[in-house]
């Protein structure tokens, strides 16, 4: 059998200094993917006031993986942060004010001869403001597959820094149609609706090694056996919004240490670290000898050969994260500091408790995204 899909390299880009308090936001089509290195995601898959902020002077070597669409006739391109933590496409409009706008690639509605105006308002809220705008819709292109009458949000305002420095213009949310702001029906269900891809699936792969000129791959339609070793291990999806998925359990060092009665988390390509609630991860950080340091926890470069694995015991099958993998580095005026991967964030209800496997835990673990059977594929990424 022979299935049609679309490949998009993701890619890596270098990395840009960020105030020392920050929050970033949080295929078979197959797109480059880039890296950039931030701290944290804004995206409003978090509820208003959840940021994490970074307290280091310097900035955290994370990655995000972006990739290019285009939008319009004849086309416009932009630079987006695929996010499956969120499910609304959107991008700065030309008529936009803010300074985050002036320095990223602005849509031009006029430019456009597919395009037409829907003129709902939109705004998604944030701890310091709301990115706000107006629904449009017009034709959406992400690596050869071209979605006719995609509705996406045209943003006016991107209040503070938030946006200003970073290295995509805006966001292509990829979870379910339940988060999408004003009803918007999301980029992925149109695909399937439109009989864009054959099968009801994306997959993603993320290159952790930051001297790799490839980020990764994001595909629609299928998944890329060549990424992963072994088979797919397949994990329900317990709630439809986010990828919302059952942690069996959480071991540190081989000892069950949190979730021993089972608990829920998501599997978010918009968020860098993982995370959850506050209390367990301030003991995770004791457990693997991480401490504080201006905000963030800081471990010693030299013990992570020493350092306990911490494992994820989801659907009966664990997911160890080696301290090397766990683990970040960064650069302060010539010298490397390592930092912990995991950080607190406490997810009220009725949405949480949550814990986040973010781009630490996918970066290890080819993730594929089944709509089809409402699903998550996982399985060890081939190095």
């Amino acid at each position: 059998i022979c299935y049609h899909f679309s490949r998009l390299l993701l890619y890596l880009a270098p990395a840009f200094p960020l105030a020392s308090c920050c929050s970033i936001p949080h295929m078979v089509s197959a797109i480059p993917e880039t890296k950039s290195a931030h701290c944290k995601h804004p995206s409003h898959s978090y509820p208003p006031g959840a940021w994490l902020c970074c307290g280091f002077p310097w900035c955290l070597c994370l990655t995000m993986y972006f990739g290019q669409i285009s939008i319009g006739t004849p086309p416009q391109n932009f630079t987006v942060l695929f996010d499956t933590g969120s499910s609304n496409l959107w991008v700065p409009s030309i008529y936009c004010v803010s300074k985050a706008c002036a320095v990223h690639s602005r849509f031009h509605p006029s430019d456009s001869n597919t395009y037409s105006e829907v003129g709902t308002p939109f705004s998604i809220q944030y701890g310091t403001g709301s990115l706000s705008g107006i629904i449009g819709s017009d034709q959406v292109t992400v690596e050869g597959i071209t979605v006719s009458n995609q509705q996406f949000a045209e943003s006016v305002s991107e209040p503070g820094n938030t946006f200003l420095d970073a290295e995509f213009d805006g966001i292509l949310g990829l979870a379910y149609p339940s988060l999408a702001v004003d009803g918007v029906t999301p980029v992925f269900d149109n695909m399937m609706a439109q009989n864009l891809v054959d099968l009801p699936i994306f997959s993603v792969y993320m290159n952790r090694n930051p001297d790799s000129s490839v980020g990764g791959e994001l595909l629609f339609g299928g998944f890329d056996p060549s990424h992963f070793s072994g088979t797919l291990n397949w994990v329900p999806v317990t709630k439809q919004g986010y990828w919302q998925i059952q942690l069996d359990n959480i071991q540190v060092g081989g000892t069950v240490a949190f979730c021993a009665e089972g608990c829920q988390a998501i599997v978010d390509t918009g968020t860098s670290l993982i995370t959850g609630p506050s209390k367990e991860i301030k003991e995770m950080q004791n457990y693997i000898g991480a401490v504080p340091m201006d905000g963030e926890y800081a471990v010693e470069c030299n013990n992570l050969n020493v350092m306990p694995d911490v494992t994820f015991t989801i659907n009966g099958i664990p997911y160890t994260l080696s301290p090397q993998a766990y683990t970040l580095m960064v650069q302060a005026d010539g010298m490397a500091f390592c930092t912990s991967g995991f950080q607190g964030l406490n997810m009220q209800p009725p949405a949480g408790p949550l814990w986040i496997l973010g781009d630490v835990f996918i970066g290890q673990f080819y993730s594929v995204f089944d709509r089809g059977n409402n699903r998550v594929g996982l399985a060890p990424v081939v190095p």
